[in-house]
Protein backbone atom coordinates (compact mmCIF):
# COMPACT_ATOMS: atom_id res chain seq x y z
CA UNK A 1 0.00 0.00 0.00
CA UNK A 2 1.74 2.92 -0.99
CA UNK A 3 0.88 5.90 1.28
CA UNK A 4 2.29 9.11 1.97
CA UNK A 5 3.18 10.67 5.20
CA UNK A 6 2.89 14.73 6.84
CA UNK A 7 4.25 16.29 9.57
CA UNK A 8 2.33 19.23 9.32
CA UNK A 9 -1.13 20.82 10.08
CA UNK A 10 -1.74 22.79 6.91
CA UNK A 11 -4.16 21.37 4.34
CA UNK A 12 -6.18 19.27 6.95
CA UNK A 13 -9.47 18.63 6.63
CA UNK A 14 -10.45 18.66 10.80
CA UNK A 15 -13.94 17.28 9.96
CA UNK A 16 -12.62 14.21 8.65
CA UNK A 17 -10.13 13.83 11.65
CA UNK A 18 -13.27 13.97 13.75
CA UNK A 19 -14.83 11.59 11.76
CA UNK A 20 -11.91 9.06 11.88
CA UNK A 21 -12.12 9.31 15.47
CA UNK A 22 -15.81 8.70 15.64
CA UNK A 23 -15.87 5.68 13.39
CA UNK A 24 -13.34 4.05 15.43
CA UNK A 25 -15.10 4.35 18.15
CA UNK A 26 -13.35 7.21 20.14
CA UNK A 27 -13.66 10.55 21.88
CA UNK A 28 -14.41 13.08 19.28
CA UNK A 29 -14.67 16.71 18.73
CA UNK A 30 -15.73 19.94 16.56
CA UNK A 31 -13.29 19.93 14.03
CA UNK A 32 -11.73 23.11 14.52
CA UNK A 33 -10.78 21.56 18.18
CA UNK A 34 -9.30 19.29 16.93
CA UNK A 35 -7.25 21.89 15.03
CA UNK A 36 -6.13 23.65 17.38
CA UNK A 37 -5.27 20.57 20.01
CA UNK A 38 -3.14 19.09 16.66
CA UNK A 39 -1.69 22.95 16.02
CA UNK A 40 -0.35 23.33 19.99
CA UNK A 41 0.94 19.57 19.89
CA UNK A 42 4.80 19.22 19.78
CA UNK A 43 4.69 16.14 16.78
CA UNK A 44 1.99 15.20 14.58
CA UNK A 45 1.60 12.85 11.41
CA UNK A 46 -1.14 12.45 8.68
CA UNK A 47 -1.15 9.32 6.95
CA UNK A 48 -2.70 9.44 3.76
CA UNK A 49 -3.74 7.00 0.96
CA UNK A 50 -3.85 8.44 -2.16
CA UNK A 51 -5.27 12.12 -1.31
CA UNK A 52 -8.03 10.59 1.45
CA UNK A 53 -6.74 10.79 4.80
CA UNK A 54 -6.64 7.71 6.98
CA UNK A 55 -5.02 8.27 10.18
CA UNK A 56 -3.31 10.19 12.24
CA UNK A 57 -1.90 11.05 15.94
CA UNK A 58 0.01 13.39 18.07
CA UNK A 59 2.46 13.71 20.88
CA UNK A 60 2.60 16.45 23.30
CA UNK A 61 6.13 16.55 25.18
CA UNK A 62 8.14 18.90 27.04
CA UNK A 63 11.20 17.60 24.39
CA UNK A 64 13.42 16.76 26.76
CA UNK A 65 12.37 13.71 29.15
CA UNK A 66 8.52 13.24 29.36
CA UNK A 67 5.61 12.73 26.50
CA UNK A 68 2.28 10.95 25.77
CA UNK A 69 0.56 9.76 23.01
CA UNK A 70 -2.77 10.93 21.55
CA UNK A 71 -5.41 10.65 19.31
CA UNK A 72 -3.51 7.92 17.26
CA UNK A 73 -6.43 6.61 15.06
CA UNK A 74 -6.72 4.35 11.19
CA UNK A 75 -9.83 4.39 9.62
CA UNK A 76 -11.56 0.89 9.89
CA UNK A 77 -11.07 0.12 6.31
CA UNK A 78 -6.94 0.51 6.69
CA UNK A 79 -6.64 -1.03 10.11
CA UNK A 80 -4.45 -4.38 10.40
CA UNK A 81 -1.72 -2.60 7.51
CA UNK A 82 1.02 -1.51 10.10
CA UNK A 83 -0.53 2.15 9.68
CA UNK A 84 -1.09 2.75 13.53
CA UNK A 85 1.84 1.13 13.98
CA UNK A 86 3.93 3.20 11.68
CA UNK A 87 2.16 6.44 13.28
CA UNK A 88 3.28 5.03 16.55
CA UNK A 89 6.95 4.34 15.37
CA UNK A 90 7.30 8.30 14.03
CA UNK A 91 5.94 10.38 16.29
CA UNK A 92 8.21 7.98 18.61
CA UNK A 93 11.38 9.35 16.58
CA UNK A 94 10.25 13.09 17.33
CA UNK A 95 11.11 12.24 21.23
CA UNK A 96 13.94 10.19 21.69
CA UNK A 97 14.96 9.94 25.29
CA UNK A 98 11.21 10.46 26.50
CA UNK A 99 9.37 8.62 28.58
CA UNK A 100 6.13 8.26 26.66
CA UNK A 101 2.39 7.37 28.05
CA UNK A 102 -0.79 7.02 26.74
CA UNK A 103 -4.27 5.45 27.49
CA UNK A 104 -5.81 3.50 24.76
CA UNK A 105 -8.83 2.69 24.27
CA UNK A 106 -11.02 -0.07 25.83
CA UNK A 107 -9.43 -3.22 23.89
CA UNK A 108 -7.05 -1.75 21.82
CA UNK A 109 -4.45 -2.19 24.82
CA UNK A 110 -3.01 -5.58 23.28
CA UNK A 111 -1.83 -3.30 19.64
CA UNK A 112 0.77 -0.92 21.97
CA UNK A 113 2.02 -4.00 23.89
CA UNK A 114 3.17 -5.27 20.60
CA UNK A 115 4.89 -2.11 20.25
CA UNK A 116 6.46 -2.53 24.09
CA UNK A 117 4.54 -0.28 25.84
CA UNK A 118 3.39 -1.89 29.06
CA UNK A 119 0.84 -1.48 31.39
CA UNK A 120 1.12 1.31 34.13
CA UNK A 121 -0.18 0.16 37.73
CA UNK A 122 -0.27 3.43 39.40
CA UNK A 123 -1.79 5.36 36.46
CA UNK A 124 -4.66 7.75 37.35
CA UNK A 125 -6.64 10.50 35.97
CA UNK A 126 -9.37 13.40 36.37
CA UNK A 127 -11.61 13.23 33.66
CA UNK A 128 -14.53 16.39 32.81
CA UNK A 129 -16.60 13.42 31.99
CA UNK A 130 -16.25 10.77 34.91
CA UNK A 131 -19.40 8.59 34.29
CA UNK A 132 -18.89 8.58 30.42
CA UNK A 133 -15.58 7.07 31.00
CA UNK A 134 -16.29 4.71 33.64
CA UNK A 135 -19.33 3.79 31.42
CA UNK A 136 -16.81 3.21 28.29
CA UNK A 137 -13.98 1.03 30.67
CA UNK A 138 -11.40 4.11 31.03
CA UNK A 139 -11.73 3.85 34.85
CA UNK A 140 -12.90 1.93 37.61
Amino acid sequence: MDITLRHSCSGINWNCVSEILKNGGMSYFDGEVHRKAFENSYAVIFVFFEDTLIGFGRVISDGTYQAALYDVAVSPEYQGKSIGTTIVNQLLEKIPGCNVILYASPKKEHFYETLNFRRMKTGMALFLDRETMSSRGFTE
